[in-house]
């Protein structure tokens, strides 16, 4: 029997994909538990209009974040940061900073899991690239001040 899966079953499949099950295991078990439906043409054209939806929405994403990736470039980001009388920053500039400087200058919010960088140490202009979707990334300019 043809059976569309609900959500992740382990060693079954995975959420939305129609797999064949054996009629006892798909009436007794995944039916009663909400696991699966029939693959009956109502629910096959829920589905496609279903996955028709996310691959809209997967697509509209992807060319806002090549347009966003497009106007970081030329944005250079400022932040200042106590630093020693030799230049060397206290406790560095790291991912979360960056992360605070996006959103309170440029009002863009980026995760910081997903700014690539090292912990900055010194003083500078360095350039950091920015994962906003798979396969789309931006990098920017920060500007890193000393204030002694």
């Amino acid at each position: 029997m043809k059976v569309i899966l609900k959500q992740d079953i382990k060693n079954v499949g995975k959420k939305d994909q129609i797999i064949n099950a054996a009629d006892g295991y798909a009436r007794n078990f995944l039916f009663p538990k909400g696991l699966a439906v029939p693959a009956d043409n109502k629910n096959m054209s829920e589905l496609k209009s279903k996955q028709t939806a996310v691959a809209n929405q997967k697509a509209k994403d992807l060319e806002n974040s090549k347009k966003l990736a497009e106007e970081l470039k030329t944005k250079t980001l400022e932040i200042s940061v106590k630093a020693g009388s030799n230049g060397k920053l206290f406790g560095g500039v790291t991912s979360k900073e960056i992360s605070e400087a996006l959103k309170n200058q440029l009002n863009v919010d980026i995760d910081k899991r997903k700014i690539q960088t090292d912990t900055i140490k010194q003083e500078g202009i360095y350039k950091v690239d920015l994962k906003l979707l798979e396969g789309v990334t931006a990098t920017i300019n920060v500007h890193v001040k000393a204030i002694v």
